[in-house]
């Protein structure tokens, strides 16, 4: 399985970011998901409510400024 290049976790809330190569450089995607326990097993959705949304903003803000960071790194 293919490890992300970044994570950022937050409560409930986790950003992945992967980079994939291609032919004109690095380019990155970005995952969002929410962990839920269902009985004694912990679990992931995507679908977030109105109430995860202030801190999926400032997740993916954190993500998004990674990204840039990275990005500046490996040009020459």
């Amino acid at each position: 399985m293919t490890k992300p290049a970044h994570e950022i976790r937050k409560g409930l809330l986790k950003v992945r970011v992967w980079k994939r190569k291609t032919k004109g450089g690095s380019q990155y995607s970005i995952t969002i998901h929410r962990t839920f326990r269902n009985g004694d097993q912990w679990k992931e959705s995507t679908r977030l409510g109105p109430h995860d949304l202030p801190l999926a903003r400032l997740l993916l803000d954190q993500a998004h400024t990674w990204i840039l960071t990275v990005g500046q790194q490996a040009t020459p």
